[in-house]
């Protein structure tokens, strides 16, 4: 049987739960185990699927097609194993469950109650993957912060399991923060009393507890913490800010918190952990030798969160390439033919990042138009990719008025349309194209030195295709559809090969980077991006030598 281990929050939201459980995750996967990590969120939402990005961030999508929570994002780039819908769970969706039980009658005509009926289904789900057989230990991180009335039926649930199961198999971490007080400068425990005292009241007590701090913290605040909280002092951790959440696993190791969580759990069998990949990375990571500037197009850039996979992923990219990756965020709302060599001015290379609806859509082809163009390396992601569909159309195959039909249903050149499954759909959660798809790549194309291979797996999340009724046109005026589907004919990838570096595809592959296996697509437009930088830069020293003579 697995053992579990539940990471709570107090004081306030955005402490970085996802990151200490990823964290805490990858330590204990360093020294041998096998982990896993699950989010229960308690929202009334099925899954994010539906959510606005601003709400909620990025919708992170699994192998098996799970629309899921932006921090199942955070446990795969750290442990690279891959999630499934059983990974993320909601008070939607626990809902739904039950009270499909009741329609069915499965309740004998009882009353149906948050308690039992309710926390029965939370302890179902908590343990459903540790009773899968694959795992060693479980983590659950319990969303929302304690206090929060949505939040009580989690934490009642993992009471409940606390009470259940033997004391040495499960285990409690609360993360909580210790502000700063640049006044008196002083660093104040009592919010953290406060959090750790509601937490107790709903008869949940931590075995762990987790500071987020500024600043560091002496003996006598640990000490303090612990006499009032009721916790050993060695169980009181320092969770500095980190210059990159990817320093966090080394962090907590120096707390030793895997070690702590380990001997609550009674295991005494373990190795020491092999970070030697890990911290290889970080040095590439905090030393690089150059500096890339590549722009994000998007609609959501006030909210990084709505980009958070792309980030990650130019950051594991830039890493590979040993360059820093600097993003330049640039709202397409905002773009104009009169304005668009001004806003991208300085680039190194240009992403055009996924999205919906009509808003943006015009400032997006413009960008595209321009690294066409000029030669800048352009990689176009999703919606970004069909973007470089219509402007290839408008421009060059002579079809000013090409478009989406999600855009304009009444185009007369719908060269992006909804895929005929879609048709008929009328819901919207979970109805995607969505999860792992195939895709056979043509040879001695840019996508085949990029893969260096034939056939390739990726994940999706879209309703409209390129239609097939135009590849021929395209692909006699110089754009190659140089993977596809295969089972449906859906061409995946779109590249130009009399271009530096010109490629658009229709999966997300940011959803599939981590830290030891970076996407192959980001790691070659970083590599291209460092090229052009470089020419750019021995371009501008031969004319200040010409000036000079």
């Amino acid at each position: 049987m697995a053992k579990y281990i539940f990471v709570t929050g107090g004081v306030t939201s955005s402490l970085g739960k996802g990151i200490i459980a990823a964290s805490l995750a990858k330590l204990l996967q360093a020294r041998g185990f096998t982990v896993t990590i699950q989010k229960f969120d308690p929202y009334i939402n099925v899954d994010p699927g539906t959510l606005n990005p601003y709400e909620h961030g990025e919708c992170y999508v699994t192998e098996d097609g799970a629309e899921t929570d932006l921090d199942l994002g955070h446990y795969e780039r750290f442990l690279s194993i891959h999630t499934t819908q059983a990974n993320n769970v909601t008070t939607g969706r626990i809902y739904q469950t039950v009270i499909n039980k009741e329609r069915a009658g499965d309740f004998l005509g009882k009353t149906v109650q948050v308690v039992p009926h309710i926390t029965d289904e939370i302890k179902r789900r908590m343990q459903l993957l540790g009773k899968e057989g694959k795992y060693d230990i479980v983590i659950t991180e319990i969303g929302g912060t304690v206090g929060d009335i949505e939040s009580l039926p989690f934490i009642e649930a993992v009471r409940q399991l606390q009470w259940e199961l033997p004391d040495e198999d499960v285990a409690v971490v609360h993360l909580t923060l210790i502000p700063y007080l640049r006044a008196a400068k002083e660093l104040k425990t009592k919010p953290t009393q406060h959090s750790v005292k509601m937490l107790s009241e709903t008869g949940v007590h931590p075995d762990v507890i987790v500071c987020r701090t500024e600043e560091p913290l002496n003996n006598d605040i640990k000490r303090k913490i612990a006499l009032f909280c009721n916790v050993k002092q060695d169980a009181v951790i320092e969770a500095m800010d980190a210059s990159t959440i990817y320093e966090v696993p080394l962090l907590m190791l120096r707390e030793k918190l895997d070690l702590i969580c380990m001997k609550k759990l009674n295991i005494t069998e373990f190795k020491e952990p092999e970070l030697d990949k890990w911290k290889a990375y970080l040095d590439k990571l905090k030393y690089p030798k150059s500096k890339v500037t590549v722009g994000l197009i998007g609609k959501y850039i006030e909210l990084q969160d709505a980009y958070k996979s792309i980030l990650e992923s130019f950051i594991h990219a830039g890493a590979m390439n040993e360059v820093k990756v600097q993003v330049v965020n640039v709202h397409s709302e905002f773009i104009t033919k009169e304005n668009v060599a001004e806003k991208l001015e300085g680039l190194d290379g240009l992403l055009v990042a996924p999205g919906f609806g009509h808003r943006g859509i015009e400032g997006k082809i413009i960008a595209v138009q321009y690294a066409r163009e000029q030669g800048l390396p352009f990689f176009g992601i999703c919606l970004g990719m069909q973007m470089a569909v219509i402007e290839f159309a408008r421009n060059i195959l002579g079809h000013p008025h090409a478009h989406s039909t999600e855009m304009d249903a009444n185009t007369p050149d719908p060269v992006i349309n909804m895929m005929e499954e879609q048709k008929k759909i009328t819901m919207m959660g979970g109805t995607m194209r969505l999860g792992s798809y195939g895709c056979e790549i043509k040879k001695d194309t840019l996508a085949h030195k990029i893969y260096g291979e034939l056939h390739i797996t990726e994940r999706h999340r879209h309703r409209y295709e390129f239609n097939n009724a135009y590849l021929e046109q395209f692909e006699s005026n110089g754009m190659v559809a140089s993977g596809k589907n295969n089972e449906t004919g859906l061409v995946e990838i779109v590249e130009l090969p009399n271009h530096p570096f010109f490629i658009g595809v229709q999966y997300h592959p940011e959803l599939k980077s981590s830290v030891e296996h970076p996407a192959p697509l980001f790691v070659s437009f970083i590599a291209a991006a460092k090229k052009y930088n470089e020419t750019k830069g021995q371009l501008i020293a031969s004319l200040l030598k010409k000036e000079t003579v």
